[in-house]
């Protein structure tokens, strides 16, 4: 007991420390997890005589099925992230990569674990399963670099709707290969129909408990305390019957639920997103972190190209031919460009369900006599690691090159336009920062067109403005409107997605123990050291101030800078040079540096010659000069 309660805090610890060193450094995350489990797991044993510790030995036969119930967890909650509303932008794409992309892979990948060395059913069947990316790479390598709407929407989709297609390939080439160890004359047609039928009703009986959550939760039929609990039982739960129907339908009868319930726009499943990528986070850091830990030297001796020359081919092969082939076979004569093709034939990391799949029929195989199949551990690990290093490292640079790259820079979503907003986006384009302006009046929007600044018509609140409004390129979120509280209610609603350090809002903020004040937990930051509100800066405007920016250098720092502007000036950001915005607000304030270019909001008039030198005096000396 003290074991594995010790083994699941280092899980934890590793898992989680990769992550946010990932975050820190702007490195893969999933690069990370796996050295932390190689290191924990295989290098540990090779340096020290046993690994830090032994996830099979610990947890036993709970080992499997504890990772079979993340990877459905994980593949519900990407099915979650995917609306049909984005079809208008992938629709042909991924119906293309699903119909042909999934059959051409297969039997790409299948003659290339052949040419590995593999024999044929053991090829087959890897084959099958390497038809699968993944959600739990594609999604952090799409949110880590800016890739333009449709080929991140046809990524995205792929990754999660092939996973459990490319389960059942696996599962089919099984099924084949143990009806014609049994019955030497068995053929395929007897396999294969059977295999569909219970996909097919795998799916309806994701669809009916997807239905009935969707029946259930707008009407009270559950109370909200007990809404995320029921929600992730009933995915437990639906899989593994699903799977009693047939090996592995579960993770398509998952698929199918977290799908249909995103389509199905039930209000109260927003209040439980924060919570439910919460979960993936953990699932995605700890099934890594068991999975490679539990590698040993003999699982990876295979993959020794002194060993195995083959290996190598079968990577090149994998990376410059299977999938280039797959997708331009797949995408010829749609409308995608053929920018975006290129672009898609290179990015197709693998990720969690590939490995966690190798697993399972790694056993499995051996036991209908095959011995390649205690192999497939260790290839599925090179395989991850080897495109994960290729394409997460790459994607930049190839998204650039192929110009399908968003905006780079960090963006500024202004909710509310007004004078002041107005004023501030102005600023902010001329210093090359991608600005954009929501607002649902069409006549207060009237000042942003006719300046000729990037605008939306609709309610930021609207699910539907996720969907007409691509929220990626803005890092920050400010909420200007003249009303406050719907300034909080904005600012609290983009925080989970945006992070509560990069909301702000108009006006000061109060004590936790005002009770007649909206609390600061869920109010954005207040903008201003002072805390302007909408009517302060209106009345400013109304006086002439204006935003001034001025850039620090080695020679000209931030005290000159001050000593320059109006005693009345108030500093609102400053920028990187990187395009990173930092805020002054009345509990933080940023240290400038040189290359920095503050903003200011400020009185028209600014100081003289005589008084900016007299400042610089009294700087200096310490003294309080005569006027």
């Amino acid at each position: 007991m003290e074991e594995q309660a010790l083994v699941i805090a280092l899980v934890g610890v590793l898992g989680i420390g990769a992550q946010w060193l990932a975050w820190r450094t702007g490195w893969p995350a999933i690069v990370l997890m796996l050295a932390a489990g190689f290191l924990a797991g295989p290098v540990a044993a090779l340096v020290f005589g046993s690994p830090l510790f032994n996830p099979e030995q610990t947890f036993g036969d709970l080992l499997e099925p504890m990772v079979a119930i993340g990877v459905a967890l994980i593949l519900f909650e990407g099915g979650l992230s995917l609306d049909y509303r984005e079809l208008r932008h992938a629709g042909d794409g991924v119906w293309r990569l699903v119909i042909f992309g999934v059959p051409i892979g297969w039997a790409l990948g299948s003659a290339a674990g052949w040419a590995a060395g593999l024999v044929w059913p053991v090829a087959i069947l890897f084959g099958g399963i390497l038809v699968v990316t993944g959600p739990t790479v594609v999604m952090p390598l799409l949110r880590q670099s800016s890739v333009q709407t449709r080929p991140a929407a046809i990524l995205k989709w792929e990754a999660i709707v092939n996973d459990p297609i490319g389960a059942l390939c696996a599962v089919i080439a099984f099924e084949y290969f143990r009806m014609i160890s049994e019955r030497p004359g068995a053929t395929l047609f007897e396999v294969v129909p059977p295999m569909i039928f219970a996909a097919i009703i795998a799916g309806l009986l994701g669809y009916a408990a997807a239905k009935a959550i969707a029946w259930a939760f707008p009407r009270g039929a559950i109370p909200e305390y007990l809404k995320v609990p029921v929600l992730l039982t009933t995915v437990v739960a639906v899989f593994v019957l699903s799977n009693k129907i047939e090996h592995e339908a579960g993770l398509v009868a998952v698929t199918v639920m977290g799908i249909a319930l995103a389509n199905m726009h039930v209000s109260s499943l927003r209040s439980i997103h924060p919570f439910k990528q919460n979960i993936a986070v953990l699932l995605v850091s700890g099934i890594f972190i068991l999975l490679s830990s539990s590698l040993s030297i003999d699982d990876l001796a295979y993959i020794d190209p002194r060993v195995n020359p083959g290996f190598i081919l079968f990577l090149l092969g994998l990376l410059f031919v299977v999938r280039p082939a797959t997708i331009l076979l797949s995408l010829a004569f749609s409308s995608v460009p053929w920018n975006e093709r290129l672009f898609l034939a290179w990015i197709a990391p693998r990720g969690i369900v590939l490995v966690a799949i190798c697993g399972l029929f790694a056993l499995r195989l051996t036991e209908l006599g095959y011995a390649d199949g205690n192999i497939l551990i260790g290839l599925s690990f090179a395989v991850v690691v080897t495109t994960i290093i290729a394409h997460g490292f790459t994607i930049d640079l190839v998204a650039r090159w192929l110009k399908v790259k968003g905006d780079t820079r960090p963006g500024l979503l202004i909710v509310g336009s007004t004078p002041w907003s107005i004023a501030l986006a102005e600023h902010m384009v001329v210093l090359k920062t991608p600005v954009m302006i929501v607002d649902p009046s069409w006549q207060r929007l009237g000042a942003a067109r006719k300046a000729g600044l990037p605008f939306y018509h609709g309610e930021i609140l609207n699910e539907a403005t996720e969907h007409n409004l691509d929220l990626a390129p803005y890092q920050v979120l400010v909420a200007a409107t003249d009303n406050e509280a719907y300034n909080t209610l904005v600012c609290n609603e983009f925080a989970h997605e945006i992070g509560r350090d990069s909301v702000y809002q108009l006006g000061a903020s109060t004590a936790e123990d005002d009770k007649h004040a909206i609390p600061p937990s869920l109010r954005g930051r207040a903008l201003f050291e002072a805390g302007f509100g909408m009517s302060d800066v209106i009345e400013r405007s109304q006086q002439g101030w204006i935003f001034r920016k001025t850039t620090l250098s080695d020679e000209f720092d931030f005290e000159d800078a001050q000593a320059k502007l109006p005693e009345a000036a108030h500093m609102l950001l400053l920028l990187r040079e990187n395009g990173r915005m930092r805020f002054f607000t009345h509990a933080v304030k940023p240290e400038p540096r040189a290359g920095d270019t503050i903003i200011t909001f400020s009185p028209p008039k600014a100081k003289s010659p005589e008084e900016v030198a007299a400042r610089k005096a009294e700087r200096t000396t310490g003294k309080v000069q005569p006027t």
